[in-house]
C-alpha cells in the first residue's frame, strides 16, 4: 500500500503522492477576474450567467466533497451549459477529477484536455493528466511534468513524479536530479523517493540545509 502525504498547491485541495487526482478547484474569492461584481444596480445578462456559474461550481464542489458524484457531475455540467470562463475551465477540471476517481481514464483525460484547451498552463489539470498517463504514455508525462516544474520550480510533487517517470525510462541521472529538487522543495518527500535514489536525494537535502545555515 502506497504512503500518502497531503500538500497545498495554490488553488487545489490536497495533493497526494500516489496516482490519485488532485482535489477540487474553485474560483478565487476576491479575484476580480474570477468573481462577479457585487456593486448595486441590475446585473447584465453576462454577469448573471457568471454569478449562476459560480454558484453552481460551489455547489458541485460541496457535492463532490460529500461523495455525491452524480450530483456534482450534474452541477458541473450545468456550469458548462452557461459557457462562462473561467468557471467552464474549472468545471471541466472537476469533471476530470470525478472521472479519474471512478477510474474512467479516457473520460478524465478528455475533461482535462478540455480544461487545457481553455488554459494551456492550468497547472492542476496538467498535473492530473500527467499522473493519469504516467504509466501508459511516459514520455508525454515527462514533457508535461517538465513544463510544470519549469513554470514553478517549487512544485515538489511534480518533481517527485518527474523523477519516477524518468526512472521508468532508465534516465537515472535526470531522475536523480528531479528527486533532489523534490526533497529540497519539500524535505518530507524524502520517504517517497525510491530506495535506489534515496541516498543521493538525502545528500542533496543535506547540502541545501548546510548551505542555508552558513
Amino acid at each position: 500500500m502506497k504512503k500518502r502525504i497531503a500538500l497545498w498547491t495554490g488553488l487545489t485541495a490536497a495533493v497526494v503522492v500516489s496516482n490519485a487526482a488532485t482535489g477540487w478547484v474553485q474560483l478565487l474569492a476576491g479575484d476580480p477576474k474570477t468573481t462577479t461584481s457585487t456593486a448595486s444596480g441590475p446585473q447584465s445578462p453576462v454577469a448573471q450567467r457568471a454569478a449562476r456559474a459560480e454558484a453552481l461550481l460551489q455547489t458541485g464542489i460541496k457535492q463532490g466533497e460529500n461523495k455525491d458524484f452524480p450530483g456534482a457531475t450534474r452541477s458541473f455540467r450545468q456550469v458548462l451549459d452557461l459557457n462562462v470562463n473561467p468557471a467552464s475551465k474549472l468545471a471541466w477540471y472537476n469533471l476530470g477529477v470525478i472521472a479519474q476517481h471512478d477510474n474512467r481514464t479516457a473520460d478524465a483525460r478528455a475533461a482535462y484536455d478540455h480544461a487545457l484547451k481553455i488554459d494551456p498552463n492550468f497547472e492542476s489539470a496538467l498535473y492530473n493528466k500527467a499522473l493519469l498517463i504516467e504509466s501508459s504514455h511516459t514520455d508525454e508525462a515527462v514533457a508535461i511534468l517538465r513544463h510544470i516544474v519549469d513554470a514553478d520550480p517549487k512544485a515538489a510533487t511534480a518533481h517527485l513524479h518527474l523523477g519516477q517517470a524518468l526512472a521508468k525510462k532508465g534516465r537515472d541521472d535526470e531522475a536523480e536530479d528531479a528527486f533532489g529538487h523534490a526533497v529540497r522543495a519539500a524535505p518530507s518527500l524524502l520517504q517517497f523517493v525510491p530506495e535506489k535514489f534515496r541516498d543521493s536525494a538525502s545528500a542533496a537535502l543535506t547540502a541545501t540545509q548546510v548551505g542555508t545555515k552558513e
